[in-house]
């Protein structure tokens, strides 16, 4: 039968669900809207449709590689809880090895591809039934190299943060120790060359404006080139701590990270660094009431 966009969008208002799902609900209860509303949540779409506007900020980030080919992704949960659970880890697993295969070139690519034989998307929100939290796959890269350079893959804390780097050069050791550091450190660049000169210019007008209010309020303040020179120290350092190469070597502070790439032979390509969460506004809760929201 017809069903009219009118009717779909009204199903639509009343359940959360997603509009192939409302007409689809339509057309199996020939138009009938409240028995369309008991199919979409016999189904669990209604259930999992409400959700999908709750705040999903923890999860977990993976990184998979095979030969020349590497995806990193994330995906989020609600809880810490459920995070931690054997069947989200499956989850995350599964989702690796799928995009490992089929190779989307985006985030919205990723979720059109097939896993488990059905589009991530749909499988996402099956699950949300199944697993009784909203899921979002948020972040999602494909990374290539040739056959002259080098993975280097590192998860931390099952999942809180993942890292990839590739490096110039035939050497898993620095390619691991890399990944590693760019987990801990969390640097922005590789190098000082990559910094736009509009960012620089940026740090240097925030730069001296904290610097002339501490002047201002200063019982001896300093001259205007003492100002101007202490400026730009800061500028240098805080630009040395966002770049790669400039950072202290995680696993031995007392050379820098590309002192020490340079003495395995190799230089650093790329990196790429997720955390979960980041730029997610969080909801401030405690664990017990997670455990509660579990047995609720």
């Amino acid at each position: 039968m017809d069903i009219s966009a009118s009717l779909v969008k009204e199903l639509r208002d009343k359940t959360g669900a997603g509009l192939m799902d409302c007409k689809k609900a339509l057309v199996e209860t020939n138009g009938n809207i409240d028995q369309a509303v008991d199919w979409l949540r016999e189904k669990g779409i209604a259930k999992a449709a409400k959700k999908a506007s709750r705040i999903a900020a923890e999860g977990a980030c993976e990184v998979k590689v095979s030969g020349n080919t590497a995806v990193i992704f994330e995906l989020n949960c609600e809880t810490d809880f459920v995070a931690r659970n054997e069947k989200f880890q499956n989850l995350v697993k599964l989702i690796g090895d799928a995009l490992l295969k089929n190779q989307p070139e985006s985030t919205e690519a990723a979720l059109a591809s097939k896993v488990n034989n059905k589009p991530l998307q749909e499988l996402l929100f099956e699950e949300v039934s199944t697993i009784g939290e909203n899921l979002t796959f948020r972040r999602y890269e494909l990374v290539k190299k040739n056959d002259n350079q080098t993975f280097g893959a590192y998860v931390h804390m099952g999942g809180k943060i993942a890292s990839l780097t590739v490096i110039n050069g035939i050497s898993q050791e620095a390619a691991k120790d890399t990944a590693m550091h760019v987990a801990a450190s969390s640097p922005r660049y590789i190098s000082r060359e990559e910094i736009s000169e509009e960012y620089i210019a940026h740090e240097k007008e925030v730069l001296l404006k904290e610097a002339l209010n501490e002047n201002a309020e200063s019982d001896k303040p300093k001259p205007e080139n003492i100002i101007e020179k202490m400026v730009e120290g800061r500028l240098n350092k805080n630009l040395k701590d966002i770049c790669l190469l400039n950072q202290p070597f995680v696993k031995n502070p007392d050379e820098t990270v590309e002192q020490y790439v340079k003495s395995k032979g190799v230089t650093i390509a790329l990196f790429k660094r997720l955390a979960v969460g980041e730029g997610v506004e969080k909801k401030e809760e405690n664990f017990a009431d997670e455990v509660m929201k579990q047995v609720g």
